[in-house]
């Protein structure tokens, strides 16, 4: 894993129509040393891309007007490198597919587990930066 200090200058954004899990994600990724910025529309994730350095972006798939993909497809005209992580309660074999032919870096399935997402996220950081995940000891869990 990363030290919290080679953690905090990647900029996380969670994008969700759904408030609580919006901000679940956010106290995870903070938790984990990043810094995390918050839309509740695609539209709101556009012009935080546009505005801002975001290294990785976490995308509700359902949501009103624009959804997770036609969101990553907007948000990657600004920033091609950028991974893109769908979250998703359909995990069926058709989105899944429709995210990787859209070149999603994962899909991750509702309700997000804390070990999966972190997991996926330092992968797809290591994909695109090259960053070194430092190995850190567990306690048995």
């Amino acid at each position: 894993m990363l030290a919290t200090s080679e953690r905090s200058p990647y900029s996380i954004l969670i994008t969700d129509d759904d408030v609580s899990c919006r901000e679940s994600l956010r106290e995870i990724i903070e938790a984990d040393g990043f810094r995390a910025l918050t839309a509740a529309s695609g539209e709101e994730a556009i012009e935080i891309v546009r505005d801002a350095p975001v290294h990785l972006a976490l995308l509700d798939l359902h949501m009103p007007t624009l959804s997770g993909l036609e969101t990553m497809q907007i948000v990657r005209q600004y920033n091609a490198m950028m991974p893109c992580i769908i979250i998703t309660a359909d995990t069926s074999e058709g989105v899944v597919r429709q995210a990787f032919r859209a070149r999603a870096y994962s899909v991750i399935p509702k309700p997000v587990s804390k070990q999966v997402l972190l997991y996926t996220v330092l992968r797809a950081l290591l994909r695109v930066y090259g960053i070194r995940p430092e190995k850190r000891e567990t306690n048995g869990g």
